[in-house]
């Protein structure tokens, strides 16, 4: 399941969240490619995993071939310590989302994020994490804050 992020202004943002969770390598780049975008952002801290193609090199090397660009940012990562929350209760959830906003307002993270809203101004880009479901991945807060940066400038910090 992917979700958008965006209008159709003319700075618009062309940002599609993705999870890769539930896809195989080919399911994923069929999809990134029916979608239009041309540079994927892996916003894991550690690109690694078990699941055979999903690993950084691999990854890269297959959009490569399908012609999509592939960026690690591991700033824009959620911290391990704050993963949890992003499958407990509503409670848990809020305060999971505050801080993973909070992480992104360090100089590094907001230097990663004005980097992929200058890429998503310029080319479709999709953000690619682990978890299928966007509400339980720190995707929603890191598209919604890329959104309010794009709409008001740096200035204006994460969404809380």
């Amino acid at each position: 399941m992917a979700e958008p992020a965006g209008d159709t202004g003319r700075d618009a943002l062309r940002l599609l969240g993705v999870g890769y969770e539930g896809h195989t390598l080919a399911s994923l780049i069929a999809q990134l490619r029916a979608a239009g975008m041309t540079r994927l952002v892996d916003v894991r801290q550690q690109a690694a995993s078990r699941r055979p193609g999903f690993a950084k090199s691999a990854l890269r090397q297959a959009l490569a071939a399908a012609g999509i660009a592939y960026e690690h940012q591991p700033e824009l990562g959620n911290p391990r310590d704050n993963r949890p929350g992003f499958g407990s209760g509503p409670a848990e959830l809020d305060a999971a989302r505050a801080t993973y906003a909070a992480w992104l307002t360090r100089p590094a993270a907001l230097a990663a994020l004005d980097a992929l809203v200058d890429a998503a101004r310029r080319e479709p880009v999709a953000v690619l994490c682990l978890e299928a479901d966007p509400q339980r991945c720190h995707r929603w807060v890191l598209l919604r804050t890329a959104w309010m940066r794009a709409s008001s400038g740096p200035a204006a910090g994460p969404e809380r």
